[in-house]
């Protein structure tokens, strides 16, 4: 009988508050150790295949190969299918609405079905995440997932559609998102994968996808659990600010929110294998004197049956002092987050205002993320930020706007900006 990782949670906060203040800020670090990768699961391929991926031929040829090779990346007993993609959904491998269970005559017979991935047709996005959802929804599999690749924009459709699918397939199932070559839109690759709890990434060169899609299956296949959701407890008189990702990447989770009474509140965060997260809250507390002190969140984990799956809980408290060095003091992991936070922020506006030829108001912005990833250390993002900018000097922020810049470098900035990195302890 396989089992699932278990779950601890530790709180980094600074406790003390100042005399009448209602906020509490803490880091949440959730880590999952042990368990079994789990056989048991459910994984979806949808590959665009609208007449843009002609263009160039060697786009289709590669993502052929690059399903081909995240079916040889499949352990046997996982169930999985293959879907076409253009302005509809067609059924690849194994057809009849229904999931194939991965083994050496299925693998191979899916391969030979690759030959059906023509190129032809527009591109309606909405249609293959629900026939996703309705080919996954066949599986009781306890980890459910969806590879989507797309090389263009999802002009056949009205936004609202793709909104619509994507809040119903929403706690459904997970989805990894990839944008390959420079014609598609960066906002639609991150809203796939944000709202269903994957990773979104740019693929500039075709010839990278079949690397791509066996390091993403090979992360699906290391999953031990889905559809853990973070529980916040929260006593009389406190409610929840906001909850955030903050790390492997920033999401904001608080609109997510479903309620587990009593005063409780459930935050999804996907599947999980053996990795650690962390978590931004912020509480709000009815305000006290100096000397008084209280619970202000316990934080635990629980699986899909609503089960605690945490060893222990994360306690997240208040302590009113009239020190005020105590009171002002950041806790050195919220300081830290609440800058890559800004640094995301700042990275997407910098990006806005460049494509609206606001040279001035994207140096600033952008600046200001050349300063931020040079003070957390961040060195993938100084690297991507230096393809954009001409960096003068990276402590003050001081940048100018690079006159050309290559659309996948600029892309690459975009879709990577809330890759954080992980503050040292």
């Amino acid at each position: 009988m396989s089992t699932g990782p278990v779950f601890g949670v530790e709180v980094y906060q600074n406790e003390y508050l100042h005399r009448g203040a209602d906020e509490v800020h803490a880091i949440v670090t959730v880590t999952a150790t042990g368990g079994d990768r789990s056989s048991d699961a459910a994984v979806v391929i949808m590959v665009d295949c609208s007449g843009s991926m002609n263009y160039p031929s060697a786009k289709m040829d590669a993502a052929r190969r690059a399903t081909e090779a995240a079916l040889g990346t499949l352990r046997d007993g996982t169930a999985f299918a293959v879907v076409a993609g253009t302005h509809r959904a067609r059924e690849i491998y194994p057809g009849g609405g229904r999931l194939a269970v991965a083994g050496a005559a299925t693998r191979a017979a899916a391969r030979r079905s690759l030959d059906g991935l023509t190129a032809d047709g527009g591109t309606a996005i909405s249609t293959w995440l629900l026939l996703a959802d309705r080919l996954l929804a066949t599986s009781g599999a306890a980890v459910r997932h969806g590879l989507l690749l797309t090389d263009g924009r999802n002009e056949h459709e009205e936004p609202e559609r793709l909104r619509a699918a994507l809040d119903r397939c929403a706690g459904h199932f997970t989805c990894d998102a990839r944008g390959v070559g420079t014609d598609w839109e960066v906002r639609e690759v991150t809203e796939i994968a944000g709202t269903l709890l994957g990773s979104a990434d740019i693929v500039a060169e075709p010839d990278d996808l079949a690397a791509d899609f066996t390091a993403m299956m090979e992360a699906v296949m290391g999953k031990g659990i889905g559809d853990v959701s973070l529980r916040l407890w929260t006593p009389l008189g406190a409610s929840v600010r906001y909850v955030k990702q903050v790390a492997p990447t920033v999401a904001d989770l608080t609109g997510r929110r479903a309620e587990a009474p009593p005063r409780a509140g459930d935050y999804p965060t996907g599947s999980w294998g053996e990795e650690s997260r962390d978590y931004h809250l912020s509480v709000r507390v009815p305000p006290c004197d100096v000397g008084q002190e209280m619970l202000a969140a316990r934080v635990s984990l629980v699986g899909p049956d609503g089960v605690t799956v945490s060893a222990r809980s994360g306690l997240v408290r208040a302590v009113w002092t009239a020190d005020p060095a105590a009171a002002t003091a950041l806790h050195p992991q919220v300081a830290h987050y609440t800058g890559q936070e800004e640094l995301a922020r700042v990275i997407q506006q910098g990006i806005d205002l460049r494509k609206r030829g606001d040279t001035a108001g994207a140096a600033a912005r952008l600046g200001r993320a050349v300063q931020l990833a040079h003070v957390s250390g961040h060195e993938q993002t100084s690297q991507l930020l230096a393809k954009v900018v001409d960096v003068e000097d990276a402590a003050t922020g001081t940048v100018r706007l690079k006159a050309k810049v290559a659309e996948a470098d600029a892309m690459t900035l975009e879709t990577r900006s809330t890759k954080t990195v992980r503050v040292k302890k």
